[in-house]
């Protein structure tokens, strides 16, 4: 690619609230992943656009242009209809292990390329590597025969999968270029196209536990990505999910897996159940499964634990043992309900706080995160608590970690006398 632009030429432009063309925007992203343009110049162009945006042609032109940075998957000949899911990120939110075997099992294949976490919320493969064994690193190859022979895949994502992105990425986090709708929508999409997968759905979550806590900034989000998805020819659709309280009874990496097996197995916490399920059946649909009208319905097939077959073999097929058990903390500290009555607030984000100072989430990439450390909950929203009784447990290795999570927790509960009335989790379905 010939380099026909002047990269400050460019920056001034965005400054200025221009618009570039799309051989602009193709030159910017070549020359930037091939180390032609500075990072302080394209830390300058990413603050530019934080502050004046992307005409929507020009993000197309944006992802696709990240898209071509590297090689994409070809899924095609596995035998299944494909359909991947990504979330937005919030506290305790594993839905992504017990809904990749979920909808394996109800007959449609799920690439799940996934990521590690950075700050309060962790990441899927940060989760899964508390399995003795397991593996996030896989071959193109190895890959699409999981995808063929058991139809479930947690993974991450080659290094020659969208690497403009890995770049940009890196350089968003340090600048304070993060909070950008057209960033986050062409970061996100660009590896979701690139993957192969003919069908998406976005889990966005909005609350206090969520990056995004204004439904308006979720909704606008969760529409850019959906169109960026129809435009590259990805059946995308999005749902709006509440992260106001933790999901689940758990926040930390092995303590979430233990959780998910537990779903997988017929058991589980109501709120996990429920947004997965809603999500599962999105998935089937969107990818056009063996039985789209639904008679085939992941609420049973998780109940039943028929699910729970696939998630042992994607476990084993990636080198884990799923008959291991799982690390467990040395420290266990309660914290006990201060007063007695129904639990009507759990602030999601302080619990996300707390599990990261136990050591369960990371500050900088390159940090290690502990598989012990995180935080449940004995009780939901809605639940009768008893004061003096434990409320909160706070598991980590290092107990010189329990001072600064007890500070994170100090505010982070309400009980009152009488049960509030039940917040809806699934707020709404968003498509392009």
């Amino acid at each position: 690619m010939s380099a026909d632009f002047d990269v400050v030429d460019l920056i001034r432009a965005k400054r200025d609230g221009g618009s570039l063309p799309g051989a602009a925007v193709d030159w910017l992203i070549d020359a930037y992943t091939h180390g032609r343009v500075a990072e302080e110049q394209m830390a300058a162009y990413l603050m530019a656009v934080v502050w004046r945006g992307m005409a929507p042609d020009e993000l197309h032109r944006w992802t696709a242009a990240m898209i071509n940075s590297g090689e994409r998957l070809d899924l095609a000949g596995i035998g299944r209809p494909t359909v991947d899911k990504h979330s937005t990120g919030g506290v305790g939110d594993k839905v992504s292990l017990v809904l990749t075997p979920l909808v394996a099992a109800c007959g449609v294949a799920v690439p799940q390329l996934s990521g590690r976490g950075l700050g309060h919320t962790g990441g899927t493969l940060d989760k899964m590597e508390s399995i003795p064994g397991w593996r996030a690193e896989l071959p193109p190859g190895r890959m699409r025969r999981q995808l063929a022979d058991i139809g479930a895949v947690i993974c991450a994502a080659g290094s020659g999968l969208v690497p403009a992105d890995r770049r940009l990425y890196a350089l968003r986090d340090v600048t304070g270029t993060v909070e950008s709708i057209p960033l986050i929508a062409s970061s996100i999409m660009s590896k979701k196209i690139a993957e192969g997968t003919s069908a998406l759905v976005l889990d966005v979550k909005v609350g206090a536990g969520a990056f995004l806590p204004s439904v308006d900034d979720a909704r606008l989000l969760a529409r850019t990505m959906a169109g960026l998805g129809a435009a590259a020819g990805v059946r995308t659709e999005a749902l709006l999910t509440a992260m106001d309280a933790p999901l689940g009874r758990a926040a930390g990496n092995g303590l979430e897996v233990a959780e998910s097996v537990e779903t997988l197995r017929g058991g589980g916490p109501a709120d996990l159940i429920e947004v997965t399920v809603a999500l599962a059946r999105m998935m089937i649909e969107l990818a056009d499964g063996p039985d789209p009208s639904g008679m085939v319905d992941p609420a049973l097939v998780l109940a039943s634990g028929a699910a729970y077959p696939v998630w042992r073999a994607m476990v084993a097929a990636q080198d884990g043992d799923p008959d291991a058990p799982l690390p467990r903390a040395s420290t266990v500290a309660v914290v006990p309900a201060p007063a007695s009555g129904y639990l009507s607030r759990l602030d999601a984000r302080a619990v996300g706080v707390a599990a990261w100072r136990l050591g369960a989430g990371r500050a900088r990439k390159e940090d290690p995160v502990s598989p012990v450390a995180g935080v449940r909950w004995h009780a939901g929203i809605g639940d009768p608590v008893t004061a003096g009784e434990p409320l909160l447990e706070l598991h980590t290795d290092n107990p010189a970690t329990l001072e600064r999570a007890r500070a994170a927790l100090a505010d982070a509960v309400t009980i009152t006398a009488q049960p509030s009335p039940a917040s809806p989790l699934v707020l709404e379905r968003v498509r392009a």
